[in-house]
Parts: C-alpha cells; structure tokens; sequence
C-alpha cells in the first residue's frame, strides 16, 4: 500500500469545518461567564456555541437550513434557564443569561427564516 499524499482527507470532503473550533471556544466562554456571574460573557459564550452547533448540524446534513437548528439549539438553554431561575440555590442571574442566549438565537433563526434571500446554503 502507498502512502497518500493527504492524509486525512477524502475526496468526498475539500475542506475542513471550522465549527469544531468554534464550539470548543464557546463552551469554556459560557462557563467562565456563568460561573463568575459575568452576564455578557455567558450570553456571548453561549450564542458562539449555540450558533456554531447549529451550523456544524447544517453542514453534515441534519438540519436543512441552520434556522430550524438555531431554535433546536435554543430549548436546551431555555430549560436550563428556567432550571436555573427557578431552582432554590440563589442563581437566577445566571438563569437569566441563559434565558437571554435562548431568546436571541431565536430571535435570530425568526430573522433569519424571514429575510434570508437564499434557500438553500450554498454548501
């Protein structure tokens, strides 16, 4: 057997996705933030993973448009929020940054579903 000249990568796949990355920076991002009660952080670290997730699930093919993914993305947070907000430790602060990552993915998959010119992604 020779050895490929890439190893690594298939003819089915050209490039490499850069969502992984984007994913693993959102998770510590989110947790630094909730855990130090830093709202902007947790909603900022939150959004980066929701949205990543959501366009790492568009590019292999589980969800048509990253829209339906964005909300698919948001209810976990939300139930987590509501977890948070509603639990007898004294954490709402961080329940509802997480509530507000929640909102805003929705927010964003509603204005993307309604202004998005192009059906189809192009990938």
């Amino acid at each position: 057997m020779g050895a490929e000249p890439e190893p690594g990568l298939s003819e089915q796949y050209r490039r490499a996705s850069p969502w992984p990355l984007f994913v693993a920076l959102g998770i510590p991002i989110a947790e630094v933030g909730i855990v130090f009660d830093l709202f902007p952080i947790a909603v900022g670290g939150l959004l980066l993973f929701g949205g990543s997730a959501a366009g790492m699930a568009t590019e292999a093919g589980y969800a048509k448009t990253p829209w339906r993914a964005l909300v698919g993305a948001a209810v976990p947070f939300a139930a987590l929020g509501l977890g948070f907000v509603y639990t007898p430790i004294d954490l709402p602060d961080r329940g509802y940054a997480i509530l507000a990552a929640a909102a805003i993915l929705v927010a964003i998959a509603v204005a993307g579903r309604l202004f998005a010119q192009d059906a189809d992604p192009p990938y």
